[in-house]
């Protein structure tokens, strides 16, 4: 049997790299409609939200870098 190339703890880092893009995207649509609506508590929250997710990603990243080499 064939091993794989990545093993789940990888394939993991990579899920969640991906999960926190999706995010990103939608709390993007979201900050709009908070925008649109003039709700300033919403926009921030979905801005902070935003950001966790990017830091994420580059967490997720350079561990995923780190691990590939």
């Amino acid at each position: 049997m064939a091993q794989s190339v990545l093993k789940n703890k990888d394939y993991d880092i990579i899920s969640v790299i991906y999960n926190s893009s999706q995010a990103v995207e939608t709390c993007s649509q979201y900050l709009q409609d908070a925008e649109s609506e003039g709700d300033n508590e919403a926009k921030s929250f979905f801005d902070e939200v935003q950001q966790m997710n990017n830091n994420l990603i580059s967490k997720g990243k350079d561990l995923l870098k780190s691990r590939l080499q």
